[in-house]
């Protein structure tokens, strides 16, 4: 092999999953990791005290490296001591954290290492297509990331000129010398929004970040039912937004305001006919926000009937449990201060990770 041949073959990538209790994601995500080409790779999944089959499933692929998350030390969320477990034996030029609920299309490992070269950005994250399956899935998702594409939009994030940094947890793909020299996971050990504090680390550094929705690439189905799905917004969403409490009483109001007019319509309250072209203006607009969310047509309008209601509900209960500091997620509570892990108005975040 020449200098040259040397020269031209791609850096390798150390996969990092941090598995909890993932018996029923795990091993589809490890599968469409395995067969991915075009670079080379190693697999770590971390093990974080799982009591399922998360272990077992983990070590059935072979050449799959499966370790044990270190004691859970006070200060720390799981995750965070789980990934810096994972980092500390990874051997890769590039590191790709990843969540077990996660699905990588063919290629897109490759992919994302030459698109994080092509663009000089010392950390890359996707924000995957997102699976919704049980009706409140369906219902919510749209609300919550249209919601999120509208206030922190991923071309502002994108932006070296802005300082606001964001970053999804379910693929952070970050160059391993960038990871060391802003203290990896350890910086940030103590917040519940990792994917986030990590990439305002990197950005505050003056390194770039690029973030996008890639549906392209990788895909996720982040709650299977009711209760993940309450428990794991009720954990994240008081942190993504500034103002949870008004932005609850906003999104309601929005969504009470045309079907109160058809109501009084049907009463026989308001019976001049602009009334009507108010009503429809009305539900255009909510269509209209929730649009930008990448969700089909079906799911937007299933949205704007039920998903507003509860995302205010969820909007409430986060901004309740932090204030308690009481947050519950897969068999741990994190007690702090009220709004100490809370994202700054002018330092907004995307997307909180599941695990």
């Amino acid at each position: 092999m020449t200098a040259t041949d040397t020269l031209a073959q791609p850096p390798t990538v150390s996969v990092i999953i941090p598995a909890r209790n993932e018996e029923a994601s795990l091993g589809d995500c490890v599968q469409s990791l395995v067969t991915q080409g075009g670079v080379p790779f190693e697999i770590i999944v971390v093990d974080d005290h799982s009591t399922d089959r998360t272990r077992e499933i983990a070590r059935s692929f072979p050449g799959v490296r499966v370790i044990e998350a270190g004691p859970l030390t006070q200060g720390w969320t799981g995750k965070n001591n789980a990934v810096t477990t994972g980092a500390r034996q990874a051997r890769g030029e590039w590191l790709l954290f990843t969540d077990a609920d996660t699905v990588h299309l063919p290629g897109s490992l490759a992919r994302a290492v030459a698109e994080a070269q092509d663009n000089n950005a010392e950390l890359l994250s996707y924000s995957p297509e997102q699976l919704a399956v049980t009706f409140w899935e369906r219902a919510t998702l749209p609300i919550v990331f249209a919601e999120l594409a509208r206030q922190y939009p991923p071309s502002v994030v994108s932006d070296p000129a802005s300082p606001i940094a964001a970053a999804n947890g379910q693929f952070i793909l970050i160059r391993r010398n960038t990871y060391d020299a802003v203290g990896g996971h350890v910086a940030v050990a103590g917040d519940i929004l990792e994917d986030v504090a990590l990439a305002r680390v990197v950005k505050r550094s003056g390194r770039k970040i690029r973030f996008r929705y890639a549906p392209d690439a990788v895909r996720t189905r982040m709650y299977r039912n009711y209760r993940q799905l309450r428990d794991g917004w009720t954990k994240n969403l008081a942190l993504l937004f500034p103002r949870p409490a008004w932005l609850a009483v906003k999104s309601f109001f929005l969504w009470v305001f045309p079907w109160t007019i058809m109501c009084l319509r049907f009463a026989g309250f308001l019976t001049d006919s602009g009334w009507q072209v108010v009503m429809v203006l009305a539900l255009l607009f909510l269509e209209v926000r929730i649009h930008r969310a990448n969700f089909a047509l079906k799911l937007t309008i299933l949205g704007a009937l039920f998903g507003i209601p509860m995302f205010a509900y969820l909007l409430l209960r986060s901004k309740r449990a932090h204030a308690k500091g009481n947050v519950a997620w897969k068999g741990r509570t994190y007690s702090d201060k009220p709004d100490s892990h809370k994202i700054d108005s002018d330092k907004p975040a995307v997307l909180a990770t599941g695990h």
